[in-house]
């Protein structure tokens, strides 16, 4: 063997093998080795992650070990390695998929993105070959895993050409412009329609090294050309809700770069919080903030401007709607099926808030914690008997990351006069909202625990996960409750109720919204009526923030409520199966297999999870 250049190799195996588990049974098994080889001294580092249908994954690292030892795993007891088929085929899958994240991305020219008519029509010209190269691929005999994360890039394909055909936030959409961010999302990527590349500032470590201050003067520096050319693409646009109540997130943004200017701006993400200083940074950083400032306090005030001339709808239309929801979101509900759906949930809600408020009508109402004192103790105390019940309930097994996704996300105390919908609920019960912020759950396992499969193991662009991240967090805040989370506290049961009634009620106001039947003063009218106890207004600092995002992202508001259905269809025909295997259902057995699926929509779960005599017609 020749000599290797010194440098840094990496590359990655998949085979397959049959796997003795128990007495007469046998399964499947994916075996990806990603292997990094330095060329030099032939050492090595290799993480091998094994997924079998049915059980979660397991991931171990492999040091200085000898090629043999690799070649010994992927030979381990029946292993039938098919490198002529399915892995090849599957490669190719992969390399389409990495090579499609780039072209989705905007052309650069230093970190000034394009997102002009011509660029985007350049787009729309190439994506049929990308389809094309996609259909080319022969899934027939891959495992439903694999021909799952084929449909995944194939939803991404078609959430670039609604985007390209319909949405068109570059050209409709001033929020699209937004690009400067302080926290971290608690779902897998931003939600609605995001501009590239985004200014993350938490995912700095502050104070900033000087490497970091010439970088991040250089992203921020390139926002006034950014929005010089959003003045060009947005010329056109006539959306007017859109256009109207995008201005607050523009002032958001100042507001962001005052704060930081100021040195009183605090980020925060999935491990916790920092203070973001410029104090000592570079006269370029320093330049770079106050200008960005400056343009966007005058794009601000040009929208304000145009504002009046912005008549026209601002929904996709109901033949849009169901087409996007089918086809990139794998939803199987039309626009009129997910208005029947909201409804019966609402009603649903609200009459079981009536039933709990009588069974509870001879028990003190629970109050909200008087002071910023009491309500850190409440956050506290209420965290360790949240774990604590995952754990020994048998929900979900512990891990390093259960209480560490939570504790960096707990509240702070909000006087009442300010307190919005979901601060009026953690002032009573903080557990609510800590069952709902599953999502920090999710986020520390796809960080620690990463799927396997390249495709899966990023998040998928245009919230094609958002019936799995909100509907589920949805879903688990009713599920605690039926597991006794809240037994020793029935007031707390009511809170669940008025929860869902508001997501039902705010879903109901986006549809109407997307059908362009409402605009988003009637949405957010609404929702505050149909919200119980009063506790949403129409005109607080949330419900315009949410019905603007439900508008700019077709389907978000619903995917509460239609992702909480798809999951109880999915535990429904879970139980059925163990049912027809005679076996019980574990309710920690059925949540390991969920979590080990990924960040996907629920319907694609069904397919892993289920098999076809246990599914519902």
């Amino acid at each position: 063997m020749g000599e290797f250049p010194n440098k840094t190799m990496r590359c990655w195996i998949e085979t397959t093998c049959d796997i003795f588990l128990e007495p007469e049974r046998f399964c499947d098994i994916v075996v990806f080795i990603d292997i990094k080889i330095h060329a030099q001294d032939g050492s090595f580092m290799a993480t091998c992650a094994l997924r079998i249908r049915g059980f979660r994954q397991r991931l171990f690292s492999l040091q200085r070990l000898s090629i043999a030892v690799i070649l010994m795993l992927l030979g381990f007891g029946a292993c039938k390695a098919s490198a002529a088929t399915e892995p090849a085929g599957y490669a190719a899958l992969v390399t389409l998929f990495q090579q499609w994240r780039e072209f989705e991305h905007p052309t650069l020219k230093g970190w000034l993105p394009d997102y002009s008519a011509s660029a985007m029509a350049a787009k729309a010209a190439a994506l049929p070959g990308w389809r094309k190269r996609l259909d080319a691929i022969d899934t027939s005999a891959w495992p439903i895993a694999q021909q799952n994360d084929y449909k995944l890039v194939k939803a991404e394909m078609n959430g670039l050409d609604f985007n390209l055909r319909v949405l068109r936030p570059w050209a409709r959409d001033p929020a699209f412009y937004v690009s400067v961010w302080s926290f971290r999302s608690d779902v897998p990527l931003r939600e609605g329609p995001t501009s590239y590349p985004e200014v993350l500032l938490y995912t700095y470590k502050w104070p900033l090294s000087p490497t970091a201050q010439s970088e991040l003067a250089a992203k921020i520096g390139m926002v006034p050309a950014f929005l010089d050319e959003a003045r060009v693409n947005l010329k056109d646009a006539n959306a007017r809700d859109i256009w109207v109540y995008g201005e607050q997130e523009l002032r958001g943004q100042s507001q962001i770069l005052a704060s930081l200017e100021a040195g009183t701006l605090t980020v925060r993400t999935l491990e916790g919080s920092q203070h973001a200083t410029l104090a000592g940074v570079s006269q370029d950083l320093l330049d770079a903030v106050a200008n960005a400032r400056k343009a966007t306090d005058e794009f601000v005030g040009w929208l304000e401007h145009e504002a009046p001339s912005k008549t026209g709808p601002s929904g996709v239309g109901k033949e849009n709607y169901t087409w996007y929801q089918q086809n990139v979101h794998f939803s199987p509900y039309t626009w009129d099926e997910e208005v029947v759906l909201l409804h019966r949930e609402l009603e649903r809600a609200q009459a079981s808030l009536r039933l709990e408020e009588h069974r509870n009508r001879n028990l003190p109402p629970l109050e909200p914690a008087a002071n910023a004192e009491v309500f850190a103790k409440l956050n506290h105390d209420h965290l360790d008997k949240f774990v604590n019940f995952l754990v020994q309930q048998q929900i979900i097994p512990d891990k390093p990351y259960l209480k560490a996704a939570l504790e960096p996300q707990l509240g702070e105390f909000v006087p009442e006069e300010k307190r919005v919908f979901f601060t009026r609920v953690t002032h009573r019960e903080p557990m609510l909202l800590l069952s709902h912020d599953y999502h920090w759950i999710d986020d520390a396992r796809m960080r620690d625990e990463p799927y396997p499969s390249p495709i899966r193991s990023v998040a998928s662009l245009y919230d094609i996960w958002d019936t799995r991240a909100e509907g589920f967090a949805t879903a688990f805040e009713e599920l605690l409750m039926h597991a006794g989370l809240y037994d020793d506290n029935p007031r707390a049961k009511e809170l669940v109720w008025i929860m869902l009634a508001n997501r039902a009620a705010r879903g109901l106001a986006s549809l109407y919204v997307q059908a362009n039947e409402w605009n988003l003063t009637q949405a957010g009218q609404f929702q505050g009526k149909w919200t119980p106890r009063g506790w949403a207004k129409a005109n607080d600092t949330l419900t315009p923030f949410e019905q603007l995002l439900y508008l700019r992202q077709p389907g978000y508001g619903t995917s509460y409520v239609t992702g909480k259905a798809l999951f109880d269809r999915l535990m429904t025909e879970y139980s059925q199966q163990q049912e027809l295997a005679g076996k019980p259902f574990v309710l920690r057995d059925f949540m390991d297999k969920f979590n080990s699926e990924g960040m996907i929509p629920v319907p694609l779960m069904e397919t892993e999870m289920i098999s076809k005599d246990a599914m519902e017609p």
